[in-house]
């Protein structure tokens, strides 16, 4: 048939029965498609976070897009107001947020590829740092990353 497709979806449980997702888009779609598929997924997660958490669910992002959203018992935390501005920077905040809040059961990173400044190497570490620290601690953690679907690394390709 060769056929490549322009738009592929994928879903999968994942700790605890969180749902995750991604969407796949070639690089010709990604610019009009990005901003809104991304915040919609990542809406619908943090309220069904909501839904079903007895204890804090955070949300950090990169301006305030979110803030008229979501509800109000989200966290939203403006990265650049702590001037969280690269990848080392990011998991030193989320460090922070959970070793002084021990009730926080859901995190949400929106844009988390800008707030790392797009320096491939230093995501990919935060990923799995990140990963690491998480999962001690029972955390559930969800990013949002745009980038063409063909540009993942097998790192980032990991935790789709």
């Amino acid at each position: 048939w060769d056929v490549t497709a322009d738009i592929t979806t994928l879903g999968k449980g994942f700790g605890n029965g969180f749902p995750v997702t991604a969407l796949a888009v070639s690089k010709d779609l990604a610019p009009a498609i990005e901003k809104i598929s991304a915040s919609s997924m990542l809406i619908d997660m943090i309220n069904s976070a909501l839904d079903r958490s007895n204890g804090s669910v955070v949300c950090i992002e990169k301006g305030d897009n979110l803030r008229l959203q979501v509800s109000h018992k989200c966290r939203l935390i403006n990265s650049d107001e702590y001037m969280v501005c690269d990848a080392e920077a990011l998991y030193g905040f989320i460090a922070g947020l959970l070793a002084s809040n021990h009730d926080i059961t859901d995190m949400f990173i929106d844009a988390t590829f800008r707030i790392c400044k797009r320096d491939l190497p230093s995501f990919e570490q935060f990923l799995k740092e990140a990963d690491e620290l998480v999962s001690k601690l029972n955390v559930n953690l969800v990013m949002t990353l745009s980038m063409p679907a063909e540009d993942a690394t097998d790192t980032i390709k990991k935790y789709l």
